[in-house]
């Protein structure tokens, strides 16, 4: 049986971007159904719609948390404020593994320039180094969500 880790870099390398991936490999636990998580993730991949900024999995995984936790009750500010802990948790658990949770500096691309894109595309980095942070992501949000 597959770990919902793998589903979630199975995902990807079948061609959803890490944002799609992270997202969709626990939504549906947490109320959405994997094609609108899929769809809803859709603009966050490489770095916010091919930005470079906020890596996808990143992303993905807040969306997670913001599932599980977020607020939806204009009085709950006790959610919004868990929220965003586990949030800046998450970050700081990423940033100490990586340095970094901006796309462009974690691949070592500045993909919004058509050249270097070409090149990370060329560099293998989206087939290689991407995978292994939509995994370890998608670790980090698992943690989050059964210890918190």
């Amino acid at each position: 049986m597959e770990t919902k880790i793998e589903a979630a870099v199975d995902l990807f390398n079948r061609g959803f971007n890490c944002a799609q991936a992270v997202l969709s490999s626990h939504c549906e636990e947490y109320g959405l159904s994997e094609e609108l998580a899929k769809k809803l993730a859709c603009g966050f991949g490489a770095g916010m719609g091919y930005n470079g900024e906020v890596c996808g999995a990143v992303t993905g995984a807040f969306m997670l948390i913001g599932l599980k936790y977020g607020k939806y009750n204009e009085f709950d500010n006790a959610a919004k404020e868990k929220t965003y802990k586990l949030v800046r948790d998450f970050t700081e658990k990423f940033k100490k593994e990586y340095g970094t949770i901006i796309c462009k500096e974690l691949t070592k691309y500045d993909i919004v320039n058509e050249e270097e894109a070409v090149k990370a595309k060329d560099s293998g980095v989206f087939k290689t180094f991407c995978p292994l942070l939509v995994k370890r992501a998608t670790e980090l949000a698992e943690e989050i969500l059964k210890s918190s």
